[in-house]
C-alpha cells in the first residue's frame, strides 16, 4: 500500500500538463511548457516573500500575485504576459491543486 502523502504530492510535471490541457486554445499557443514552469516558480517565490496564509482577502492576494508574475517575467526577460492570461493560468493551477485534496 502506498503512502497517502505520495498520492497527494504536488507534481510539477503533472501540474504543467494539467494547466496546458486546461487552457483555452489561444493560450495554449501563447504558453509553452517552459513558460508554465517559470510561472509556477514565480508563484513559489511570491509565497516565500509574502505571508498569505489568511484567506480574508483572496482577491487582493490574487491581484498582487498576478502583478508579481507579470513584473518578474518582464524583469527576467521571459515575456510580456497579459494580466488576463496569467489569471487563467492561476485558475488552472488552482484546479490542479484541487484534484490533490492537499489544502482541505
Amino acid at each position: 500500500m502506498s503512502d497517502e502523502n505520495e498520492l497527494f504530492e504536488y507534481d510539477e510535471e503533472k501540474a504543467v500538463a494539467f494547466i496546458l490541457n486546461y487552457l483555452p486554445q489561444e493560450l495554449k499557443e501563447k504558453f509553452a511548457d517552459d513558460d508554465i514552469y517559470y510561472i509556477l516558480d514565480v508563484i513559489c517565490d511570491f509565497y516565500e516573500k509574502n505571508d498569505y496564509l489568511d484567506e480574508d482577502d483572496e482577491e487582493k492576494e490574487e491581484q498582487e500575485l498576478i502583478r508579481f508574475i507579470v513584473q518578474q517575467a518582464k524583469k527576467d526577460n521571459i515575456g510580456d504576459y497579459q494580466t488576463e492570461d496569467i489569471l487563467i493560468v492561476l485558475r488552472a493551477e488552482s484546479a490542479y491543486t484541487d484534484t490533490l485534496d492537499i489544502f482541505d
